[in-house]
């Protein structure tokens, strides 16, 4: 990330993938400019100069590294699957240093955690987390929110609300006003 001498506003440089529709390179910049709305990250076409960046590929899936990551982030968004609005913002959110809802330090309070009905080797996707939650309560309506049955081995929920059993969520369509408050107590807007 390159941040402006003396200003608020953080640079984030991008690369799209070279082979990309323009209709798929149109959501990816639709997505990114939802940031440009409501937080103080710009994102800009990466520059011979900058030394961190993030390159959007055509991956294996839906997909990015936690944080910074120096020499480039990649964020893998499968052509058929992973170019939605909400899909795009949640793997930037990653890339800009966001856990997934579920895993949250006080996650406990709010959700419980079906093991027993967890594909094997997709444990890890519910791992608690010392998360800094930047004073923002647990979110529903996050982009960031698996829904109920995410890697279910068997058709039964993996994570349910302790409030309502019976509530839906991870289907959120856009970030919510908490995903925005995050980024921008994380960033200082």
């Amino acid at each position: 990330m390159v941040v402006k001498q003396g200003a608020v506003i953080q640079d984030v440089s991008c690369l799209f993938f070279v082979s990309a529709a323009t209709e798929e390179r149109n959501i990816i910049i639709t997505a990114l400019l939802t940031f440009h709305q409501s937080t103080c990250i710009r994102f800009v076409w990466r520059q011979y100069f900058h030394q961190d960046f993030i390159h959007f590929f055509s991956g294996t899936g839906c997909w990015s590294s936690l944080g910074r990551q120096s020499q480039g982030q990649t964020i893998s968004l499968r052509k058929n699957g992973c170019l939605y609005i909400n899909t795009v913002q949640h793997e930037v959110l990653h890339a800009l240093g966001f856990h997934h809802e579920q895993v949250r330090s006080d996650r406990d309070t709010y959700v419980s955690i079906l093991t027993q009905n967890i594909e094997p080797g997709m444990e890890s996707n519910f791992v608690k987390v010392g998360t800094n939650n930047l004073g923002t309560p647990y979110d529903f309506n996050s982009v960031m929110h698996y829904n109920k049955f995410a890697f279910s081995k068997n058709g039964q929920p993996t994570i349910v609300a302790k409030s309502n059993p019976s509530l839906n969520f991870g289907q959120a369509t856009d970030m919510s006003v908490n995903d925005i408050a995050r980024v921008n107590r994380l960033y200082q807007c």
